[in-house]
């Protein structure tokens, strides 16, 4: 999800770990970051199957230009504490006859099913979007994030370090697949998200604007419908004053105790008797509606009334993670940034969004802001889409 003075600080954290093996690892595993392990075509569709598909998804496909041939790559990254793992990402490229292509790096919102990724599930809208950024003329990595999809273990839901980690690992992988299909990719990216995947996109641009992959550069950022304001968005869960307020809740604090400590023992957060349940529940091998479905529809009635007062009030470990989510604009791109929201957002609201302007005017970055008008959250990404998509390709030079 969500970096300002802290920025200075994470910044460091997330260089150092999103490079770097722990010491002590070999010089084997360092160069196995980014390595393709395997790779299985999904997808092969002409312009035609593609339209069709983005119509049913909802999404505009005026812009579609070329058939797309999409594979699941399955590739070598590291874990949260620095330690060799794999991830898998949909790699999408448009069947036309350049050689060289612009890369996008989309990254997904909040999952909590492991097969309701990209390289998996084929009438996701991730899988529409990287069917879009590919017929328009775009080689597309659509990280799954670690523990999602193929990759084994949990998700690490809103980790500052393998948010960035896993996305550049599979942007390295994207490049080697692509170099055994005889295409190249330009080294500058156009990186956007949606929802968890807004925060994400300007980490992972501000990670690469810094110079700390040897060939990659951020080359445009985009991101849509982001809880940029992350300690506000929690603080409005913990209040029940947005949607499936108490689902967002129990999956952030649960990953996060996952790579953190934020506390000892569930007792401590929820209520009986989902002290004993609900950490079970986020797996990645349960379905939102049957997540939701078990636990209450309120965070009153799911946390204890302690837990709810610490996240309105965070301290220690929490208010370290918030701080350093809640500042993931606070930094000056070099490329202009197009944020996308909506008013109509009851999720993540439009404040978010001018939070993360704000933060951005304040260093003097160029930055635009469009809202998709009264739609919902999940409409945001439709509307938003095709106006992203349009922006990557004015930029290309």
């Amino acid at each position: 999800m969500t970096f300002s003075r802290a920025t200075v600080i994470a910044g460091l954290a997330l260089g150092c770990l999103a490079t770097t093996f722990p010491a002590g690892a070999s010089a084997a595993q360092t160069v196995a970051r980014g390595a393709v392990v395997s790779s299985t075509q999904v997808e092969k569709l002409d312009k035609g199957q593609v339209a069709e598909r983005l119509r049913a998804t909802g999404i505009d496909a005026a812009q579609v230009k070329y058939g797309v041939s999409a594979y699941r790559v399955v590739y070598r990254t590291i874990d949260a504490k620095g330690r060799p793992t794999t991830a898998s990402q949909l790699v999408a490229l448009p069947d036309n006859r350049r050689r060289g292509l612009r890369v996008v790096s989309w990254l997904h919102g909040t999952t909590v099913y492991r097969g309701d990724v990209a390289s998996v599930n084929a009438k996701s809208t991730d899988r529409a979007s990287a069917l879009l950024f590919a017929a328009s003329g775009h080689a597309v990595s659509a990280p799954d994030y670690l523990g999602l999809g193929t990759g084994p273990g949990h998700h690490t839901y809103g980790d500052p370090k393998t948010t960035v980690s896993a996305p550049v690992d599979a942007l390295r992988a994207t490049r080697a697949f692509t170099r055994d299909h005889k295409r190249r990719l330009d080294s500058r990216v156009l990186v956007s998200g949606f929802s968890q995947g807004g925060p994400a996109a300007m980490m992972v641009g501000r990670f690469l604007q810094q110079g700390q992959d040897p060939y990659f550069r951020l080359g445009g950022l985009a991101p849509i419908a982001g809880p940029f304001d992350l300690s506000s968005f929690q603080a409005a869960a913990a209040d029940d004053k947005i949607r499936m307020s108490s689902l967002y809740l129990a999956y952030f604090v649960i990953s996060a105790d996952r790579y953190t400590d934020i506390y000892r023992t569930p007792s401590e957060v929820f209520r009986p008797p989902y002290d004993k349940q609900a950490e079970k529940l986020f797996d990645g091998n349960h379905q939102a509606a049957e997540i939701a479905q078990a636990l209450p529809p309120t965070s009153e009635k799911l946390f204890t009334a302690k837990f709810l007062d610490r996240v309105r009030k965070p301290t220690g470990e929490l208010k370290q993670l918030l701080t350093a989510l809640d500042s993931t604009c606070d930094w000056k791109p070099d490329v202009p940034v197009r944020l996308h929201h909506a008013k109509g957002d009851k999720d993540v609201a439009y404040d978010n969004a001018l939070h993360c302007r704000r933060q951005l005017r304040s260093l003097g970055a160029t930055q635009t802001l469009t809202d998709a008008g009264d739609v919902d959250h999940n409409q945001t990404v439709r509307e938003a889409l095709p106006l992203v998509v349009a922006g990557f390709t004015d930029s290309r030079a």
